[in-house]
This record gives structure tokens, C-alpha cells and sequence, in this order.
């Protein structure tokens, strides 16, 4: 077989939607932190404070904890406490995610372009958390938990 076989078939298998979401997702997750570590190590410390890069973290924190509940969690057949613990866990992992976002729109109008006139940290800021929260969704809802 051919390397253009063995690709082929690889993205045409059985498990292939699962393969597809997990690369994508994790591409986007790590473009997100990379353009944060770029930011970091290339303008002046003053720029970035420690509170703006920990906004990050909790897009994270987010994903990790969106992704750590599974679908058959959440059905009926799951006993009351158990789904309605899962479903409250789903939601604080959503709220992080979105927060996350919110405060780094804030972080980019505020503090990047008024404080200190450039643009880019802030920018960087925002596309890491918006990329954090797409693989965040990707992961979650790209991938077929049956299989697995």
C-alpha cells in the first residue's frame, strides 16, 4: 500500500470522525497557547500582567472540564443526583469557557488599546481564548462517544 492508500483509508475508516474532531481540536488548542507564549516572549513585560495570561488557564479549565462529562451522563436513564451533578459540572465548564472569552474582549478594548496603544497582545489574548473554546466544542460534540 501506498502512502496515499494508507491516508485514504485512515480518513475514510470507521473511527475517522473521531480522528478528524481530536486532530482539529487539538491543532486549535495548541495555535491558541502558542499565540499567547509568541505574545509573551516578544513584547515588554509591562504589556502583559500575570492576571491578563491567566485568563487562559481558565479557558483550560474549561475544556477539561466539558470534555471530562460524558453524554451518557446526562440522559434519563442516569440516576437524579448523578445527571444533575453532571449537568451542573457542564455548565460551569460552559460559563468558564465563555468568561474566558468575555475577558479577554475586555482585556483587548481596555487595557491593550487604551492603556498601551498597540493592539496585538490583546488581540492574541482573544484569539487564544476563542480558539480554546472551538476546540473546547469541537472535542465535545465532534466525536462519537459510542466508540470508545
Amino acid at each position: 500500500m501506498s502512502i496515499i492508500d494508507n491516508t485514504k483509508e485512515w480518513i475514510t475508516g470507521e473511527n475517522a470522525k473521531n480522528k478528524i474532531s481530536s486532530i482539529v481540536a487539538g491543532l486549535l488548542f495548541f495555535t491558541g497557547w502558542w499565540l499567547l507564549i509568541d505574545v509573551l516572549a516578544s513584547t515588554p513585560k509591562s504589556e502583559i500582567n500575570t492576571g491578563q495570561a491567566f485568563i487562559g488557564v481558565f479557558g483550560t479549565l474549561s475544556f477539561i472540564m466539558v470534555n471530562s462529562v460524558r453524554k451518557s451522563h446526562i440522559n434519563q436513564n442516569s440516576s437524579v443526583s448523578r445527571g444533575r451533578m453532571a449537568m451542573l459540572w457542564l455548565l460551569v465548564g460552559f460559563i468558564l469557557g465563555f468568561a474566558s472569552v468575555i475577558a479577554s474582549v475586555w482585556v483587548m478594548i481596555d487595557d491593550t488599546t487604551r492603556k498601551h496603544g498597540k493592539v496585538w497582545p490583546g488581540v492574541a489574548i482573544l484569539l487564544q481564548n476563542v480558539l480554546i473554546l472551538v476546540a473546547t466544542l469541537i472535542y465535545k460534540f465532534g466525536r462519537d462517544e459510542e466508540d470508545y
